[in-house]
């Protein structure tokens, strides 16, 4: 099991770096939306959608409407913008997705009467997580992308590596200290203990960070890109939680198998769904 899981690792580290850093904006952005469609396929399972048949053609058909909002957007993502006019309020939006799903969150499972036996609200929240994820993640990697194609690259991989370095600080402050449950009835293994180690670890990242990273690299000043930093790293707590809370009450493990070891998309990405679009909202709009 340990073997599958570094052995996957590895090809989805070297999937992730090859489509980074070798593929035009478009293609990259056809690739990122390939990914949202297979989220969408799994999540169809939180709305208990079970026939083959009808997750495919849901997941078909979303993956149909990426394909030409990407393609009729292709000139325009290929010198760097990236759904001008409403890339600020979708990712808004996500925004204000997530203080809902905090609320889910914390109400669980008295919050499940709302929306747990509803199809159409479940798909509704799969289009606010990961439309938004979407446009984040465009949003980051072209960034400046006319003047410098690799500056976005490094704001998208700080977004990524931050969250996967308080996600490890989070496991072994959890393990080392946890003894208060964060949210038990959605996931009973997170503490805030190891909550308090993810946050210090994001803090810590990003001190470092942008004191060795070039000055020209982030357009804030430090206090406020830790506090970001920070405060981003917290919301990536929450999509881990919110995506746990639907995997309970769909009464499933894990969203697919689709990555030997790992899970499904929705797994590898859940913590990345909340914290890209945050991130990216706060860091370019306010």
């Amino acid at each position: 099991m340990l073997k599958q899981r570094v052995l996957s690792a590895i090809v989805l580290i070297a999937i992730v770096f090859a489509v980074l850093f070798l593929f035009s904006p478009f293609y990259f952005a056809l690739a990122v939306a390939a990914v949202v469609t297979l989220g969408i396929w799994e999540w169809t399972q939180f709305a208990r959608v079970k026939i083959g048949f009808w997750r495919l053609l849901i997941s078909g058909l979303a993956g149909a409407f990426l394909f030409l909002w990407m393609f009729g957007e292709a000139d325009y993502l290929n010198v760097g913008r990236v759904f001008t006019g409403y890339a600020q309020p979708l990712l808004l939006l996500s925004v204000l997705w997530w203080l809902v799903a905090l609320g889910f969150v914390l109400s669980y499972p008295n919050s499940a009467k709302i929306w747990g036996k509803s199809a159409l609200l479940q798909f509704v929240f799969a289009l606010l997580t990961l439309i938004p994820f979407l446009v984040g993640v465009l949003r980051l990697r072209l960034d400046e992308y006319i003047t410098n194609p690799y500056h976005g690259v490094m704001l998208l991989l700080y977004v990524f590596v931050l969250v996967w370095a308080a996600d490890s600080g989070a496991y072994f402050a959890g393990r080392r200290f946890g003894k208060h449950k964060l949210a038990p009835k959605v996931s009973p293994n997170k503490s805030w203990q190891g909550v308090l180690g993810g946050l210090i670890t994001a803090a810590l990242l990003a001190a470092v960070f942008i004191g060795l990273t070039p000055n020209n690299l982030f357009s804030m000043a430090t206090a406020p890109f830790i506090v970001l930093s920070v405060f981003t790293v917290a919301v990536s707590i929450l999509g881990d939680l919110t995506e746990s809370m639907f995997k309970r009450e769909s009464g499933i493990k894990d969203s697919s198998n689709l990555i030997p070891g790992h899970g499904g998309i929705l797994d590898r990405i859940d913590s990345l769904t909340a914290a890209v679009p945050f991130f990216t909202y706060f860091y370019f709009y306010l």
